[in-house]
């Protein structure tokens, strides 16, 4: 074959692999332009509605049901006070804290017995989920409601598997140690269980804490943080949260509840099998497999995404931490796809199955190779001569210009709706930071989920160790 041909048949299929991802770049873009549109009117109809409906009047009626949170806790010694704290402080009528230190090698459990006067106490298991071995039972004496589970470590999965075993209500919340529910936090995502009789499972929104004032584990003041990694994913999961879930809750097919914040029923969790202990996306999985089993027993249901409810998480600052944590969601969210693939493209599954999960399977699970490749090509063809203007023009429109449009509308929403930045000058800078977040960080952002990815094919069980500076030292911009 003559070098010339050679040459030729190259860039044929330089020029049709950047079709390719042209092809993927508008297709994912369509779906989270789809999903913005979806998330404003389900946004609008959802504040409608919350004028008009007496909340009050509807608890009132049908009482309100007693709620057990489960907090799995392992090194976290420098947030767990204070996020208990914040639980102490919910405002709703009857409800358990379950605190499961998880085998933790710093001080969490001995910073947990001098802040809450811990001793031993008799709480019999209600279930049989596996778990790795319980060593002790350990109450309040100050808090009667608050309990902690002094465990050898099992991983988040077991931990969660735990309580839920010493869990005593129909609704339990799942939730992580370092996470600040706000106050009201409880009442307004259980609505989604008092409306709905049918609603097995219900996320709430989560936010992120770095840069704001935090007191007595209740968040005072919200502030952007000065950290511009963390800035970024504050955009991120607006993004997440009020464009992408608002709009999969608007066509009922929720496929992902955060394991900082969700709440649940708990027998058909318990029927279900609990929490796999053999994933390192728990959270993701199990909302999968509930949709698998419901559909499977002919059960009616519903998961739900719930928008004003709110969690305050702390994330990462630092490169290292945040690839970590990106390698890991990606390795769980390859695990749950593949594991529950019979749903895929399978009408028995209803819309989670025609909608929801191709779209993870194909843009989420395999998209950030083709991305990735597709940055590389798209140099490779400006630099042989072979990227036509048009071409250029679409590549930087679909990749870059289209983004940073979905991005200003993430914004939007979170202004036209609940408006949890008042400072205009945060704002901005969450403007400056969907301009900015396009060139260098999504791009590696492409490349954490690609060594994911290669990391789940080597078999890698590893959650990664994550960095707390605790609440405290939170302050803003």
């Amino acid at each position: 074959m003559s070098s010339e041909l050679f040459a030729a048949i190259g860039g044929w299929m330089l020029d049709g692999f950047n079709l390719v991802v042209l092809a993927y770049f508008i297709s994912l873009n369509s779906v989270y332009l789809g999903m913005s549109l979806l998330a404003f009117g389900a946004l609008r109809r959802y504040a409608l509605r919350m004028q008009t409906e007496d909340v009050a009047e509807l608890m009132a009626a049908v009482g309100m049901p007693p709620v057990t949170l489960l907090a799995p806790a392992h090194n976290e010694e420098a947030t767990c006070v204070e996020a208990t704290r914040s639980l102490l402080t919910l405002r709703y009528p009857e409800y358990d804290i379950i605190v499961i230190n998880d085998g933790s090698k710093d001080r969490t459990l001995a910073v947990l017995q001098d802040a809450f006067e811990l001793e031993k106490a008799a709480r019999a298991p209600v279930a049989t989920v596996p778990t790795a071995e319980v060593r002790a039972v350990l109450r309040s004496r100050r808090h009667p409601n608050l309990w902690v589970i002094d465990k050898a470590n099992g991983g988040k999965a077991d931990a969660l598997n735990a309580g839920l075993n010493y869990c005593r209500t129909p609704l339990f919340c799942a939730m992580d140690a370092d996470s600040l529910l706000e106050p009201d936090a409880l009442t307004r995502i259980v609505r989604a269980f008092l409306e709905d009789s049918t609603t097995v499972a219900a996320g709430g929104v989560i936010r992120i804490v770095n840069g704001c004032r935090v007191r007595s584990g209740v968040v005072e003041e919200v502030r952007m943080p000065k950290n511009l990694l963390a800035r970024i994913q504050v955009l991120e999961y607006l993004r997440s949260f009020l464009s992408g879930r608002m709009g999969w809750d608007a066509l009922d097919a929720t496929l992902i509840i955060s394991g900082a914040f969700g709440m649940f029923q708990r027998s058909v969790v318990t029927e279900a099998g609990g929490y796999a202990t053999d994933t390192v996306g728990e959270d993701m999985e199990l909302v999968v497999r509930l949709h698998r089993y419901c559909r499977e027993q002919g059960r009616p249901y519903r998961v739900a995404f719930v928008p004003d409810p709110v969690a305050w998480t702390e994330c990462p600052e630092s490169l290292r931490v945040l690839g970590r944590q990106r390698d890991r969601w990606q390795r769980g969210l390859v695990e749950s796809m593949w594991r529950h693939r019979r749903m895929l493209l399978n009408p028995r599954y209803g819309r989670v199955g025609l909608l929801a999960f191709p779209y993870f399977f194909f843009l989420e699970v395999f998209g950030p190779i083709i991305e990735g490749l597709g940055y590389v090509a798209f140099l490779v063809a400006v630099i042989l001569g072979r990227a036509s203007m048009p071409y250029v023009v679409a590549f930087l429109a679909v990749a870059f210009a289209l983004g940073i449009a979905l991005s200003f509308a993430a914004i939007g929403l979170e202004e036209l709706s609940f408006r949890r930045y008042p400072r205009f000058r945060d704002i901005v800078r969450l403007l400056g930071v969907a301009v900015i977040e396009n060139f260098g960080y999504r791009q590696l952002s492409t490349f954490w989920r690609i060594r994911g990815m290669f990391a789940k094919l080597r078999g890698a069980t590893a959650w990664g160790a994550m960095e707390r500076r605790g609440f405290e030292a939170t302050r803003g911009g």
